[in-house]
């Protein structure tokens, strides 16, 4: 009875929050898809097919309830290099059938890095790399929104295209019904949450856009997403082992990125409803969700913060928030598209617009001063990077920078206190030894005036890297030159395992040295 009861808290705390937020989302990810199709060069039903698939099977079997997955534009921006080299070299109209290659393979290995339990690592991004994956993420939304404002959406990373903005009459309609929308999102919870407020703003303004008779761009201007269900296909190219060397590159991208983001966006949404994600079950889950994409004609896709956030704010936090979003899309396209068609562009960019005020954190901009500078500089930095390039380089490197740091930082915590006496002299030594700290280390001993036994403790101290190790053997050999004792005392288990490793070593490549330089005193 009580697996039951967890089962159904996990598959929808409340069903009737749970569906309407489905339908919520299901309405901003047409755009989205389609545009991200764009953005990729494939055709729109590729994009929507991706977030109906990518959807429904991490909603199904993904380890973060309410969290929302599809064709994302961290992708898309990759993806159209594959599309347009593959084209490029194997002939118009091979590029899509390369992709769909590529993104089962992206799955194979999202899917192995599951097993591996490689989720745990996401642990090891920082705060201030999490708050610049936010905010970067946040502009990244809020710039995508900007090429609906043109008389048409042009192909591109961000779609601009000089001369091609709305102007007069259609300008003004287009931002009045945005801010009508705004205003409706953010309002109408203030006053009752028997509906989200973003498919109420949806439905008003699509009945007073309709009613008023408003010439604004609609979904249908995008594209007709009329459709059938997706067939199975194997993807048309050569099993061969060029078409394997040719895919793998971008199926490492593609899994690093899809990965990243939504294992990030797993942190976010664990953060905003008090409640933790299964990192390693959501890696099996996306890869599955790419490979199951890739032999239905999908783009693949991942994590989707931006939609994530509608449905968390809309009340949506079991699976069913998630499942009725992709069964809401595939509706959509199997019958309702003539309706989702007349949609106006403004309601869903108005929409996107909340959530982008709602994902970026503002508080960072009190706490840039508040925090210390290299925190704050990785925390720009990555915001800077994900806007730029794609959100896995931006990540990686406010990783390596913020490792760096800390680093530079502890590799000057390191010192010694000292006691003497006739024949034997005592180091000890205080901070971590590794490689940002052992020219430190090496400066804090006087071999040339220490007695002839010399005892380094490391009681409150760590042989932590083989730069570390190193260190050591040249201050043995610095005392051994003046026949003098070197001691190590007080180790850890893990540095004395390391030492005893580089002992062998050290017997093997120094054979004119038969005795080791170092006598490591395994008592107190």
């Amino acid at each position: 009875m009580l697996l039951l009861r967890e089962f159904m808290q996990t598959f929808s705390p409340n069903i009737k929050n749970d569906v309407l937020s489905g339908l919520t989302v299901a309405l901003a990810l047409v755009p989205e898809a389609v545009a991200f199709a764009f953005v990729a060069g494939v055709h729109p039903l590729v994009g929507l097919y991706a977030a109906f698939m990518v959807g429904l099977i991490t909603a199904v079997i993904g380890g973060r309830p309410g969290m929302i997955s599809g064709a994302a534009g961290a992708l898309a921006v990759v993806m159209v290099s594959l599309v347009a080299e593959a084209e490029r070299d194997f002939g118009s109209g091979s590029g899509p059938q390369y992709l769909f290659a590529a993104v089962i393979l992206m799955g194979i290995i999202q899917v192995s890095a599951g097993a591996l339990k490689l989720g745990k690592f996401i642990r090891i991004v920082p705060y201030p790399v999490m708050l610049g994956f936010v905010n970067g993420l946040a502009i990244v939304i809020f710039l995508a929104q900007l090429p609906q404002l043109q008389s048409h959406t042009p192909v591109g990373k961000w779609g601009w295209a000089e001369g091609d903005w709305l102007q007069g009459a259609p300008l003004w309609i287009m931002l009045g019904l945005i801010a009508t929308t705004m205003f409706i999102t953010f309002y109408l919870p203030k006053m009752t949450k028997a509906i989200p407020s973003a498919l109420a703003a949806i439905l008003v303004v699509s009945l007073a856009a309709w009613g008023l008779q408003l010439d604004t761009k609609t979904v249908g201007d995008l594209s007709n997403i009329a459709g059938g269900l997706p067939d199975f296909a194997v993807p048309a190219v050569p099993f061969t082992m060029e078409t394997f060397w040719f895919i793998l590159p971008y199926a490492v991208i593609f899994a690093a990125i899809g990965l990243i983001e939504s294992l990030l966006t797993v942190s976010v949404i664990d953060e905003m409803t008090n409640t933790r994600g299964r990192g390693n079950k959501e890696c099996v889950a996306q890869g599955t969700a790419n490979v199951v994409t890739g032999f239905f004609g999908g783009m693949g896709g991942c994590a989707m913060i931006g939609q994530s956030m509608i449905n968390v704010s809309s009340g949506g936090r079991g699976r069913l928030s998630g499942i009725a979003a992709a069964l809401f899309l595939l509706s959509f396209i199997l019958f309702a598209s003539p309706l989702i068609e007349q949609i106006p562009i403004a309601a869903l960019v108005g929409v996107m617009f909340m959530v982008v005020i709602g994902t970026f954190e503002w508080s960072s901009f009190r706490i840039l001063r508040k925090v210390p500078k290299h925190d704050a500089f990785v925390l720009i930095l990555v915001s800077a990077v994900t806007v730029v390039t794609d959100l896995a380089i931006a990540v990686v490197i406010g990783v390596i920078v913020a490792a760096l740091v800390f680093a530079w930082e502890h590799a000057k915590h390191i010192t010694a206190r000292t006691r003497q006496d006739e024949t034997t002299k005592l180091y000890d030594i205080y901070g971590p030894l590794f490689f940002g700290s052992v020219a430190n280390f090496k400066e804090l001993f006087d071999p040339e005036n220490d007695p002839e036994d010399v005892i380094i403790d490391f009681r409150h101290s760590r042989v932590a890297d083989h730069s570390a190790l190193e260190a050591i053997d040249s201050i043995a050999e610095r005392y051994l030159a003046l026949g003098k004792t070197l001691h190590l005392r007080h180790l850890s288990e893990e540095s004395r395992q390391m030492l005893k490793k580089a002992g062998n070593l050290c017997e093997v490549n120094v054979i004119e040295d038969p005795n080791y330089r170092v006598a490591l005193d395994e008592l107190a």
